[in-house]
């Protein structure tokens, strides 16, 4: 019981990312890790059972001659199933919840319409992954609450044939592997549902490959660990330097600008004069190849984004020694991932040197649903944002005028600048300076002995195979 209540205090995404060096992406450490989370109130309902029956009955049963194993499957196990099923339900319920963690490690399920939804701004997707979730939960549980009413003779009869079911469900699992191209690919649950993702990439190429989604968090590794042979990664991350990743060109432009800029709160910056002039501060002051440099400082040497941000801010001299102000306090958002939480400390610094403001970052805020409703409901004052992504996943206009905007990066930038003040009162800051569009990515050895460098060559290396 000690081991399995340790094992239960580790967070579920934690335990799923320690499954990955030793079982790899997909379903198999995601059915280990739901194991794992099933343990505690199993065993302890089961412990709790047992000891919890009358010594007068067992007693009884040894007076009569039977044995330790004939007392414990035919006396104390049956007296106990109430209790032991009422820990199967528990845990039941719990591991439906936590299996929707499972798209994070490629192991599909409906996590991958909560996932996607909350990066695409998509209400109705997370409700298609969260509604189906709670209701399976609530089913399962009532099936159990059943079988937990029955006698054990039948009990005895449904738990011989669970074998013959698991195996049944672990075929889902085996077919598909049977199916597919001759590489892989892995996409995050945002990238499969944008136009200038996976459904560009099938409108605008045609490329037909087997894809997995995984959160990118853990897409980098298994690349570099051969698990998959293509990602869809960022332009300026720096974890394309550190796994020895190659940029696919993207010959056909599916993919817009996506030039990063503060995007602010009209209030905010009423509320707080100086925010602007010191947020603009750092306009057109990193480019891409800086942009990636610091990726790879945190992403690959881990260095804390607080080092790598003052670290810059001290090299382009814009670093000033916070004044401690008593001033009113300014609240940076950013996404959970290494550039932003960069971005975030860099401003964070800014405003303390160069104003009396206080700063409270709120970093990790998960995809740009998220972020983006946190600032309209004013939780934030601002954070990094990124064109492309304000035109496609927020904005979201007709196949028509994107088409007519995205190829021009000042368009994009216009674009969006005018509608998000019309429609939201929420202000686009200058441009930092780099582009951190998406990209297909490939392992450089691997490009090179496919001889596969643009996007069109990777489709046509499926189409010969």
């Amino acid at each position: 019981m000690g081991i399995a209540g340790v094992l239960q205090t580790v967070p579920s995404i934690a335990l799923l990312g320690f499954m990955i060096p030793v079982l790899g992406i997909g379903a198999k450490p995601a059915v280990v890790a739901l194991l794992i989370y099933a343990l505690l109130p199993i065993i302890r309902n089961t412990y709790i059972g047992i000891i919890g029956i009358d010594k007068h009955i067992t007693e009884a049963a040894k007076a009569l001659g039977m044995s330790k194993t004939q007392i414990l499957f035919k006396i104390e196990i049956p007296l106990a199933m109430p209790v032991i099923l009422a820990g199967i339900r528990t845990a039941t319920v719990i591991n439906v919840g936590v299996a929707t963690l499972a798209s994070y490690i490629a192991a599909g399920g409906l996590g991958e319409f909560i996932f996607g939804g909350i990066s695409l701004n998509n209400t109705n997707m997370i409700l298609a992954g969260a509604i189906p979730a709670a209701l399976l939960a609530i089913i399962l549980d009532g099936l159990l609450s059943i079988i937990q009413k029955l006698d054990f003779k039948k009990l005895r009869r449904i738990l011989m044939g669970l074998p013959i079911v698991l195996i049944v469900l672990s075929a889902f699992y085996i077919l598909p592997s049977a199916y597919g191209s001759a590489l892989r690919a892995g996409f995050t649950p945002e990238f499969m549902g944008r136009q200038d993702g996976d459904l560009g990439l099938k409108s605008a190429y045609g490329l037909k490959i087997q894809t997995v989604v995984i959160s990118d968090a853990v897409m980098y590794k298994a690349a570099f660990s051969k698990e998959l042979d293509v990602i869809s990664g960022y332009s300026t991350d720096g974890r394309l330097k550190a796994f020895g990743l190659k940029i696919l060109k993207d010959d056909k432009g599916i993919f817009p600008p996506y030039y990063a800029a503060p995007i602010v709160l009209q209030s905010s910056l009423q509320k707080f004069p100086e925010l602007e002039k010191t947020l603009n501060l750092l306009a057109g002051k990193i480019t891409d190849s800086v942009m990636t440099d610091l990726n790879y400082r945190t992403d690959y040497l881990h260095q804390t984004p607080e080092r790598v941000a003052k670290d810059f801010l001290l090299k382009n001299k814009l670093f000033k020694t916070p004044r401690n102000g008593s001033g009113g306090t300014v609240k940076i958002g950013s996404k959970i991932f290494g550039e932003q939480y960069i971005l975030a400390e860099i401003y964070s610094i800014l405003i303390k040197g160069n104003t009396d403001y206080k700063v409270e970052t709120k970093t990790g805020l998960g995809g740009t649903k998220i972020c983006f409703d946190a600032l309209l409901n004013n939780q934030i004052d601002f954070y990094p944002e990124y064109t492309g992504t304000g035109l496609l996943a927020i904005l979201k206009p007709n196949p028509k005028l994107i088409t007519e905007i995205s190829k021009d990066k000042n368009k994009t930038y216009r674009y969006v600048q005018q509608e998000f003040l019309d429609k939201y009162k929420i202000k686009w800051l200058a441009p930092i300076g780099f582009n951190n569009s998406y990209a297909l990515m490939m392992r450089q050895k691997q490009s090179a002995e496919l001889n596969v460098n643009s996007i069109t060559d990777l489709k046509n290396h499926l189409d010969k195979n």
